[in-house]
């Protein structure tokens, strides 16, 4: 009886009630019926509850309609006015900027509006949004230009001896007035200003039209089945019906994570956030954003690093992981770290650490004597076998479209809003060919015809590639190290290469988003509405806000805990490469050893191959593999998160339930911290700006 009476029973069970109405149509759906998806799941080793698998046929949306207007506009200038802010502060402060809690704040916001205006947002509307809230949710185009000043003062610069010879247009030289000033109005920063506008102007040019040719190519003429594209937009469409009183649970759930997050937050972020801005040195209750025991743990095991994560987000990020992608990189981890680096420094192998290091300083020396090596054998051996993989599946597809399992090729749908191919082909071909030509006038010595190649062959066909991949099983392939091997190989020298704009992307994640904003019926129209709408919002909310925190302290600086540790570390990565083809001392072709880059191609292949013979599933490949050159830091907490959900709360909430409402909680967790960051840097601003006189 007193279970009944229980509050917090009573509130679950009004939530499964209501996530039981709302998933009472996905029933007849649980089984895949796609023969390309069953081959998938199989290999995969996803589970049931694995988000992949709620993967189905989609009926064809038929009525299309617009999604921006007025209130995309006011969400567009919320998101850029409240939440960049906070972004810049948490990503200081932290490491983690706000990402999805801006757009579900944003959406939360609008759609409780909307209740009470006794009005609705429709899924058009929800989704340009969510996408103009995650277009606006990061720290904006100056943040480059903040690290680009540190890296040509950092001690790795002049380490490396490269402080001299990186170029204007990346940032005032060492000495330069607008560094000392800590300003972005100083004539020295005209050509990296005048640089990174044109880059804007070409990258949406870029964006719109290689988008929405990959789209055709893989969603139209081929009919892809785009996997993850109906789970993308499932929350768009769930909140929209929120407006027409349909649904709770979300709300509640959202709830509960941002309380958590405002609690949390408060220890992480508020305390040394506020302490900072009054005191000398911020108070760290808990340390940000790692307890870094590598100092100690290296008296005992030589060469291993020990750092945790003290994001509590990372406990609840282990929770919608698959387990044992989670299990086996933490293995690996383990592995190397505790056994493995220790007997390799006792054979002198790893020969650059010493007693003492800490994370980010044995992380690198590590490195720099064999992990780089071998991560890039990996690398090499994991595009290799994307590309079998893509392959693989393409032929498994064609089959199964020749059985009739598969729809062919489609006509544009009435009403959709594609634009000309011409202007499309268009826009792809000018924004490559500017591409090009800024970089040949930046670097007039480096070859031109490398420059074509990368724009209008390469660029174009590892898109369409990875597209194709991301159709047919949700993955795209990574063809790691085109840029530096072509840049070493070229004979080129200068460091000037590494810094310019060189037409080499991947475009291929642009086809799933057409893809997303098809499912959700809303007009591609409204895309290129809300991409002319960003460019401007971006580039001046970005300009004050860096400006103004800029000015408050040096960054990095003790009053940013994660710039002041990781940013030195995240410099001498960046310049490393750049040594590789300096007029002085090459840095990075003495740590590269064509030996070990054999070991990890040979050991990835082989790997992948004993992997397909015992039938072990590919995602405990993938945690191993992915787990070289990757910071361990976030090991332990999606360690503790997995086993957590695994062994203790599958047994109480059905895990396919579960799954749905850890995304929700994580969300809410990340807008708690969100709020948190926002309430902070506002008082950090207004302490700032406030004079004290001396009466």
């Amino acid at each position: 009886m007193a279970e009944e009476m229980d509050p917090m029973n009573t509130g679950l069970e009004e939530i499964e009630e209501n996530f039981d109405e709302l998933t009472d149509e996905k029933e007849a759906t649980d089984e895949v019926k796609d023969p390309t998806m069953q081959q998938l799941i199989r290999e995969m080793g996803y589970a049931k509850t694995d988000l992949i698998y709620e993967a189905f046929v989609t009926e064809e949306v038929q009525d299309f309609q617009e999604g921006f207007g007025v209130k995309t506009v006011i969400g567009a200038f919320f998101v850029a006015l409240i939440m960049t802010p906070a972004s810049i502060f948490l990503s200081l402060t932290t490491g983690q900027g706000i990402g999805s809690a801006a757009q579900w704040s944003t959406i939360i916001l609008f759609m409780e509006v909307a209740r009470r205006s006794f009005t609705t947002l429709t899924k058009q509307e929800m989704y340009v949004l969510y996408y103009v809230a995650a277009a606006l949710a990061g720290s904006g185009p100056f943040t480059g230009f903040i690290f680009n000043q540190y890296l040509v003062n950092s001690p790795a610069a002049a380490g490396f001896g490269i402080a001299d010879d990186i170029p204007i247009w990346v940032a005032p030289q060492v000495g330069s007035p607008a560094i000392l000033q800590r300003t972005f109005v100083h004539p020295d920063w005209l050509p990296a200003i005048i640089l990174m506008l044109m880059g804007q102007v070409l990258g949406r040019m870029h964006f719109i039209g290689t988008g929405y040719l990959l789209f055709k190519a893989t969603a139209d003429v081929e009919r892809l089945p785009f996997p993850l594209a109906p789970i993308a937009v499932q929350g768009a469409t769930a909140l929209a019906e929120t407006t027409q009183k349909k649904e709770t649970w979300r709300w509640r759930l959202f709830s509960i994570g941002a309380m958590a997050g405002l609690g949390y937050g408060v220890i992480y972020v508020m305390v040394p956030g506020i302490t900072g801005a009054i005191m000398a040195k911020p108070l760290q209750i808990i340390p940000i954003p790692f307890l870094d025991l590598t100092p100690n743990v290296g008296y005992i095991a030589p060469a291993a690093t020990l750092a945790i994560a003290t994001d509590i987000g990372q406990i609840l990020q282990g929770m919608v992981v698959p387990f044992w992608a989670v299990v086996s990189n933490a293995v690996e981890s383990i592995l190397t770290n505790f056994f493995l680096n220790p007997y390799l420094y006792k054979v002198g192998i790893l020969k650059t650490w010493r007693p003492g290091m800490d994370f980010p300083t044995t992380q690198f020396s590590n490195s720099v004597d064999l992990w780089l090596s071998v991560s890039m054998g990996a690398g090499l051996g994991l595009a290799i076998i994307g590309f079998l993989i893509a392959i693989r599946y393409t032929l498994i597809s064609r089959k199964s479209r020749e059985e009739g399992l598969a729809f062919g090729a489609k006509s544009p749908q009435p009403g959709r809003g594609d634009p000309p191919m011409g202007l499309s082909i268009a826009l792809f071909v000018c924004a490559s060919v500017g591409y090009v030509y800024i970089s040949h006038m930046l670097v007039p010595e480096f070859p031109l015809g490398l420059l074509i190649f990368y724009g209008l062959i390469w660029s174009p066909f590892d898109s369409y590639i990875s597209a194709r991949l991301i159709g047919l099983i949700g993955r795209n392939i990574d063809f790691p190290y085109i840029r530096q091997a072509t840049y070493i190989l070229s004979g080129y020298k200068g460091v000037d290469i590494w810094f310019a704009p060189v037409p080499i992307y991947d475009r291929s994640g642009l086809a799933q988003r057409f893809k997303e904003i098809e499912l959700t019926g809303t007009k591609f129209t409204s895309f290129y509405k809300m991409e002319l709408l960003v460019i401007p919002i971006d580039l001046i909310t970005s300009f004050i806000f860096w400006s103004f925190v800029w000015k408050m302290n040096p960054i990095p600086s003790a009053a940013y805990p994660y710039a002041h540790k990781m940013w030195p570390f995240r410099a001498m990565n960046s310049l490393l490469w750049a040594t590789a083809t300096s007029k002085g001392e090459t840095w990075l072709l003495d740590a590269l050893k064509w030996k070990y880059i054999a070991y990890g191609l040979v050991g990835t292949l082989g790997f992948y191959g004993i992997s397909i013979a015992a039938k072990i599933p590919l995602l405990i490949f993938y945690g191993v593999i992915g787990g070289f050159g990757q910071l361990p830091t976030n090991v332990f907490p999606q360690l503790l998160g997995a086993c957590i959900n695994r062994f203790y709360i599958s047994k109480v909430i059905p895990p396919e339930r579960w799954r749905r409402y850890a995304m929700v909680l994580i969300a809410g967790y990340r807008a708690g911290t969100g709020l948190i960051g926002m309430a902070t840097i506002s008082f950090v601003f207004i302490s700032k700006a406030v004079t004290q006189l001396p009466y």
